[in-house]
């Protein structure tokens, strides 16, 4: 991966952002992906909220027969389930946090800022929210995973032993079993989080019902930014 920034789309809801979510795509998607859900959340113009969707780096994927796409990590065959590269992982929670960072820089409050992703977008959002060192205004996981769960415990940030979660997963995705996103739940629970979960009869995918229960998280954890 290039040290250069990621590249990002930005959206913001009105002038002088005093929040921002930052929104991870998923496996062969773009930052494009995910910018047609902001006027359904429900952010007026003042507080606004500033929407940043990076792209992630272009990368061949074992998974899919090597091809080259944008991917946050690669994905390897495991015996039927899909395995994340732990070295792709870390080096895109650098390129987040280099995001927060920037967010930080233009004024905004690591309190005010969520990490939101779907998919392989959301295994980031809380691989990395879960470590970052500064209070995060919450996290919110979309038909994902925790990845690199094992080391969750040793790495955990304590300034985000109590940040707000939403999971959120389909039952019939096929690619993400709703068994595995359910263990990665009851493994935050087990090591003290607090994790609002939902389920949907959808694939993987975002269904209207998800919508505006993800609005309903943002707006509560983001104080009042509505």
């Amino acid at each position: 991966m290039s040290d250069a920034p990621l590249d990002t789309v930005e959206v913001e809801t009105g002038p002088g952002p005093s929040a921002s979510v930052v929104w991870l795509h998923g496996l062969g998607a773009d930052g494009h992906d995910f910018e047609p859900i902001v006027p359904a959340l429900g952010f007026r113009a003042a507080p606004a909220v500033r929407f940043v969707f990076p792209h992630a780096p272009m990368r061949p994927v074992t998974i899919n027969q090597g091809h080259v796409m944008r991917a946050w990590y690669d994905v390897r065959d495991d015996g039927g389930e899909r395995r994340e590269d732990a070295a792709g992982v870390r080096e895109s929670q650098q390129a987040i946090e280099a995001l927060v960072a920037r967010e930080r820089a233009r004024g905004i409050a690591a309190a005010r800022i969520v990490l939101a992703g779907f998919s392989q977008g959301g295994a980031l959002a809380l691989h990395t929210g879960l470590r970052h060192p500064e209070r995060l205004a919450g996290i919110l996981a979309l038909s994902c995973f925790l990845p690199l769960a094992s080391t969750l415990e040793a790495e955990a940030s304590a300034a985000n032993r109590d940040v707000p979660i939403f999971m959120a997963h389909g039952v019939y995705d096929p690619l993400i079993p709703l068994a595995r996103a359910r263990r990665s739940c009851h493994a935050l629970s087990a090591l003290g989080w607090n994790v609002e979960w939902r389920e949907y009869p959808m694939p993987h995918a975002v269904c209207d019902e998800e919508v505006a229960d993800v609005a309903d998280w943002l707006h509560g954890a983001l104080g009042g930014a509505a």
